[in-house]
């Protein structure tokens, strides 16, 4: 269960989630994530981590299997997160096909 039960839907965060939501099943990296969202690592990396204490997210690192690279941080949405982001997109695009703003209402979600 998530432990927020409102958050600010931006851009930014739309940006997030639809990059997830491009392949739910997929980890994905924050350099990854950076570059399918046009996002700098000061913006992402905060979300990404509301996002994981909210429970959407989950994250976990991964071993380089060659030497002399870098262990790298994987996010995937959980479960809940994956049917929060659907729902949170649907209606934001159904508020924009309204002529709303849409942009900038907070989530009646579960984070």
């Amino acid at each position: 269960m998530c432990r927020f039960s409102v958050v600010k839907m931006t851009r930014t965060l739309e940006r997030v989630l639809r990059a997830f939501l491009e392949d739910p099943a997929a980890a994905r990296y924050g350099y990854d994530l950076m570059k399918a969202t046009a996002l700098q690592s000061g913006t992402l990396y905060p979300l990404l981590a509301r996002l994981k204490e909210g429970g959407l997210v989950d994250a976990h690192w991964e071993t380089p299997a060659e030497e002399g690279q870098r262990p790298r941080r994987y996010y995937q949405l959980s479960a809940e997160g994956v049917r929060w982001a659907r729902l949170e997109l649907a209606e934001l695009a159904q508020r924009r096909s309204k002529g709303g703003a849409g942009a900038t209402r907070p989530a009646q979600g579960t984070l």
